[in-house]
């Protein structure tokens, strides 16, 4: 594993202990339950909405009896629905996406719908009430970038419309600018964060997430499935570490109106993961190698390098992980013995 170097507005949540209500957009997620309950323990009220789609009930079972936990089961798309949650709310965290590789490349039109539509429903109805919005975006915004950092000023290198692949960075991407118009134009509060590989207990690997498919993998005892020849490189980020980033950036003012890179600056490869993976769980396990074009089809392209640039969240907020590499994996391999 290498290094990678890398205006005022509504009252931000928590600030002089005020308690406040909160709307999640995809609660019952693996981001969003984790956010619902740092919440809960800082003394918010917190409203989710989740259609459970990839979000799960089971995510939130540890907070649904609680009191300032108030869960809607339906679409980010039911304006009505929305009106209502985001008129209560103080502050929204907008995390509601199709997300994952396989899920991007079997589901296209769901992808751009959610993405796209249910982004423009949060940000007109946010201006409506001017509640302030803090908007997931993703570090797929990028492209095909091979540098070792990649800073929020960067340009993007996005592939042919002909590749499914890159429909996803294109609706994120879409997302940031309607959400910066809003501030722009509309005076709408708003704040930017780019995920990078954010993972953890809860997360599945049903949709293509690296981390949780090799542990089960290693933990059966069946194939660590390895796409393309594991150079590509990534960096991973503890859905601990990211909450507590996207709270610190919602409560602070220098924060509105801009973008931050959020997670790791350090990379491993993905073949280096999976032996480290294999050794972790001291599984009998076999890394295989899979082709990409068996995996997601002919044409799909993958990014070689995708690792933060830092510095800016760490001047404005003093962010720094606090979860290595190998206690990330730890936390993952004892959620999925449980």
């Amino acid at each position: 594993m290498q290094g990678c170097n890398g205006r005022g507005g509504a009252v931000p949540a928590g600030r002089g202990g005020e308690k406040m209500k909160v709307l999640i957009t995809g609660g019952a997620g693996f981001i969003g339950s984790h956010l619902a309950e740092r919440l809960l323990e800082q003394g918010h009220e917190v409203f989710a909405i989740d259609n459970l789609w990839t979000g799960k009930l089971a995510n939130v079972a540890k907070i649904q009896n609680s009191e300032r936990f108030h869960l809607v089961v339906d679409t980010i798309l039911n304006e009505s629905v929305m009106n209502e949650l985001i008129f209560k709310a103080d502050h929204v965290y907008h995390l509601a996406a199709s997300v994952g590789v396989r899920n991007v490349m079997d589901h296209p039109v769901e992808t751009l719908d959610i993405n796209v539509k249910g982004t423009e429903v949060v940000l007109r109805l946010a201006n409506r009430f001017k509640k302030k919005v803090f908007i997931t975006s993703t570090s797929e915004v990028y492209g095909n970038h091979m540098e070792h950092t990649l800073s929020e000023e960067n340009n993007r290198v996005l592939g042919s419309v002909k590749k499914r692949r890159w429909a996803y960075a294109s609706s994120k991407t879409l997302d940031e600018f309607m959400a910066l118009a809003y501030f722009e134009e509309k005076k709408l509060p708003i704040v930017i964060g780019r995920l990078f590989n954010t993972v953890g207990p809860r997360q599945t690997g049903r949709y293509g997430m690296v981390l949780p498919n090799f542990v089960q993998s290693a933990l059966l005892g069946k194939p660590i499935t390895v796409y393309g020849d594991g150079t590509q490189t990534r960096s991973f980020t503890h859905v601990k570490d990211v909450v507590g980033a996207l709270i610190k950036l919602m409560d602070e003012p220098r924060a509105e109106g801009d973008v931050f890179n959020i997670g790791s600056d350090q990379e491993v490869a993905i073949k280096d993961l999976a032996l480290k993976v294999k050794e972790m769980t001291q599984s009998t396990s076999e890394i295989e190698y899979i082709p990409y074009e068996k995996a997601y089809g002919p044409g799909f392209e993958d990014m070689k390098r995708r690792c933060p640039n830092i510095e800016k969240i760490r001047n404005v907020i003093g962010f720094e992980p606090a979860y290595d590499l190998d206690s990330i994996i730890q936390s993952v391999i004892e959620y999925f013995k449980e």
